[in-house]
């Protein structure tokens, strides 16, 4: 198991609430229309009242921000991300957030954890509440997603009930843990010589579930092909889903990646085969979150681990 950063934390601190910052930073001037700038209306001239957006004739003054986060490291955030963070008057978080971009929030804005990780789970329909309930007053309000809103990050929900709630919002592209965690690790996705497709599914659910949606004999079968297989939040799945594989008829030999926290300081990478990697990965307990990666295109690490660096 390769490990960066011997000795640092092996995550985020506590999940909290808070305001404030530390002192001396400025606070960022906005988001801006993309369009251009805000043109004031001549004295005297009231501006053109807009319809309710939504089916509800929701009146929402605030405006909502789906935000992607990266994979952890806040160096890794797109600039029209760190913009809306910073002209926020509310931060909605999920659990897997840095504590170091938590503290760089302006004074003044307010942080609220929303995560679902126990003992005090935030659950879905409360946080499409308060998403609502903050626009309504009039907010700027940032919904802060670990990787990409939109890659099981249950963006398109958030979405669909801001919509039918007539509250304006904008979806901001994040780093997903796919691309993080393989470019991390030295493992291209995709390479001439080795695969032309790449197939990404969540590792929750249970391989064997009757009315499962992932069809894992054909997952089996493209990673024979020749594609490459990236499975997310699947550590208490692995050896379910490697068996499962295995009774698909992969080769046993085939090489497979964990990363594990990528882009944090205690990222980890293990390197295995389809035979190995259960026992392998208890050995070196690996822990959440962690990507697995599998397929020939894991074999390049090894050509490039001792000259990558980050």
């Amino acid at each position: 198991m390769d490990e960066r950063h011997e000795g640092a934390a092996g995550g985020p601190g506590p999940r909290h609430s808070f305001e404030g910052r530390s002192a001396g930073m400025p606070r960022s001037p906005g988001v801006q229309d993309r369009s251009g700038p805000v043109v004031p209306f001549p004295p005297g001239e009231a501006p053109p009242v807009e319809e309710p957006r939504g089916e509800t004739g929701s009146t929402a003054s605030g405006h909502v921000y789906l935000v992607g986060a990266g994979p952890g490291d806040p160096d890794l955030l797109t600039r029209r991300a760190w913009t809306a963070i910073m002209d926020a008057d509310a931060v909605l978080y999920d659990s897997l957030t840095d504590e170091a971009l938590l503290s760089e929030l302006p004074a003044g804005v307010t942080a609220v954890d929303v995560g679902k990780r126990p003992p005090d789970p935030v659950s879905q329909s409360e946080i499409h509440d308060r998403l609502v309930a903050r626009a309504d007053g009039g907010e700027t309000v940032v919904r802060l997603k670990g990787g990409d809103p939109n890659v099981f990050g249950r963006g398109g929900e958030e979405a669909q009930h801001l919509a039918s709630e007539g509250v304006p919002f904008e979806i901001v592209p994040g780093v997903s843990s796919v691309l993080a965690a393989s470019s991390a690790a030295g493992i291209p996705l995709t390479h001439r010589d080795h695969a032309s497709s790449v197939t990404v599914v969540t590792g929750h659910e249970a391989p064997d579930k009757g009315d499962s949606a992932l069809d894992w004999d054909s997952l089996a079968a493209t990673l024979e092909a020749g594609g490459t297989l990236v499975v997310l939040m699947g550590v208490a799945r692995l050896p379910d889903y490697v068996a499962r594989l295995r009774e698909g008829g992969v080769d046993p030999g085939t090489p497979l990646a964990v990363v594990e926290k990528a882009s944090w300081p205690a990222e980890r990478t293990l390197t295995a085969t389809l035979d190995t990697a259960v026992e392998a990965a208890r050995e070196a307990e690996v822990q959440p979150p962690a990507v697995t990666i599998i397929g020939d295109v894991v074999e390049i690490r090894e050509q490039v681990a001792d000259a990558l660096s980050r």
